[in-house]
């Protein structure tokens, strides 16, 4: 409310030509729910002020306009400018937006951004957090439910009986070092953390190299590459993007390629043989057509997967600044959560922590111990990556 109140104000009182205000979810629809009635409430008190329900936007009478988007879909973010901009429970959001959208769209005009949500482990709010305690330039302030007087206490005696200590310490008190709730990999990557396997993995020019793929449709595309040591797995890098069609991928690929890396197996999920229906080939058949020969998992269950993950992480050394926004993704991913029934749902909630996290579930069902057990669909050998 108070950060809606305030992109109001400042877009409002904007005294650049045709300002821009965004207020950003992790989801769109969440951006929608969390934001929409009050941009509404508040935004119609201005005479003159139309609220836009098709575009969810607020145009002022200085021509001025505030519009909710979501993490989910940068691409709606990219090419725009922006005077302000919210960003809300930013920690649920792809690292990369900041950097790689959303600074670029304020640099033209000098514009501002707030930053707000709650702490989910060591993450990029981490890091922002610590950034604008320590820069005069910033502003920053936290407020814990134990200091700053907003719940009754007998409210939050009530919560502290309800919740575990971590899920207490996280949503009440602000707290980075809890354990993200419903997380599913986040022990195993502070385990690997504390016995120093993730840090500088250097590439072995003796070893092949093997990647795992998560193919999007209209939205990301994640590659972990790895490579085998015996029973040590080796991640030495990882690729996302969106946007972009396959050859930008195959093009990743060739350039590891140029440097001397030598590929294997490039590991694909199930409904890579699905054809499109624009062009009547499945990305299978498009991959090929790049010159990458790849193995098609069969359809497994999720949960297989991610047992399958759980067991794998243990073996694995991962290499911290490559593979940094595929790590961050592996710590965050977890259960959906169901706030009317109060518990954790059955499967994964589909966030921007899912592509890199489906990815490496292909690539530890994929393994050839993992593989030996199944029955995959392999393609002809040619010249290929």
């Amino acid at each position: 409310m108070a950060t809606i109140n305030d992109l109001i104000l400042r877009i409002g009182h904007c005294k650049r030509k045709n300002p821009r205000g965004a207020y950003i979810a992790p989801l769109h629809k969440q951006a929608k729910d969390a934001a929409w009635d009050y941009l509404k409430d508040y935004g119609l008190t201005i005479p003159g002020a139309e609220a836009r329900e098709s575009e969810l936007s607020l145009e002022l009478p200085n021509a001025g306009r505030i519009r909710l988007y979501g993490a989910d879909n940068p691409d709606a973010l990219r090419g725009i400018y922006l005077d302000e901009v919210v960003l809300d429970e930013y920690a649920q959001m792809r690292e990369g937006l900041w950097s790689e959208v959303i600074r670029p769209a304020l640099a033209d005009r000098e514009g501002n951004a707030t930053f707000i949500g709650t702490p989910m482990g060591r993450n990029a709010f981490a890091s922002l957090w610590a950034r604008a305690e320590s820069d005069p330039a910033w502003f920053s302030l936290m407020l814990k439910a134990s200091e700053s007087g907003i719940l009754p206490a007998a409210e939050l005696a009530a919560a502290r009986q309800e919740m575990s200590a971590d899920q207490y310490a996280q949503e009440f008190e602000c707290s980075f070092d809890a354990a993200v709730i419903g997380a599913y990999y986040a022990a195993l990557i502070q385990q690997a953390e504390e016995e120093n396997r993730i840090g500088v993995v250097p590439w072995e020019p003796k070893l092949p190299v093997h990647t795992a793929w998560d193919l999007g449709i209209g939205d990301s595309t994640a590659i972990w590459f790895f490579q085998q040591s015996g029973l040590e797995l080796r991640v030495i890098d990882y690729h996302e993007n969106s946007g972009v069609g396959l050859s930008h991928y195959a093009g990743e690929l060739l350039a590891r390629k140029a440097k001397g890396w030598a590929f294997a197996e490039h590991i694909l999920p199930h409904d890579a043989e699905v054809r499109e229906l624009g062009s009547g080939k499945s990305r299978v058949e498009t991959l090929q057509g790049l010159g990458i020969n790849p193995r098609v998992l069969p359809a497994m269950p999720v949960d297989d997967g991610i047992q399958a993950v759980r067991a794998l992480l243990p073996r694995c050394r991962l290499d911290a600044v490559r593979c940094g926004r595929g790590l961050e993704a592996l710590r965050q991913y977890r259960r959906g959560y169901d706030e009317r029934l109060k518990a954790f749902r059955g499967r994964p909630l589909h966030d921007w922590t899912s592509h890199a996290a489906d990815a490496f579930r292909y690539l530890a069902m994929g393994l050839p111990e993992a593989a030996a057990k199944q029955k995959p669909i392999t393609y002809p050998k040619g010249s290929y990556v």
